[in-house]
């Protein structure tokens, strides 16, 4: 296995690790209340519980999706809308509920990045190794 294949497979499973907790410990558990918190502010506190429970579930189908390999670019660009968009409302309504307030937004970049490079970069199947 080169180097690429091996980051690919490995950033995939960190990538499908990361929407499978926040998904189902951080929201579907309730385990990380600042997550319902968080879509009580930006949402609706009359909502926050299912509405946190439904992205929660769509976060675990996210994560299966990402495991399944199917349509992956599609799945990383959807990933990067979701999380780009997530962030910048959280930066502008509810910093304060954030693990790391305003650096939050380092690290979604980071994850973003990780995302890119994994479908676009490492995955090994770009359209000048199909020629």
């Amino acid at each position: 296995m080169n180097n690429n294949k091996y980051i690919h497979l490995i950033s995939t499973i960190f990538i499908s690790t990361v929407w499978l907790i926040n998904g189902l410990v951080c929201k579907v558990l309730n385990l990380v209340p600042r997550h319902q918190e968080i879509v009580a502010r930006i949402l609706s506190e009359e909502y926050a519980r299912p509405l946190t429970f439904t992205i929660g579930i769509l976060e675990v189908c996210m994560s299966l999706w990402i495991v399944t390999g199917y349509k992956y670019r599609l799945n990383a660009v959807l990933q990067i809308i979701v999380v780009g968009t997530m962030n910048l409302l959280e930066f502008f309504i509810a910093p304060d509920l954030l693990l790391w307030g305003k650096f939050n937004s380092l690290f979604a970049c980071l994850f973003i990045f990780i995302v890119y490079a994994n479908a676009f970069v490492w995955n090994g199947n770009t359209p000048q190794n199909n020629r």
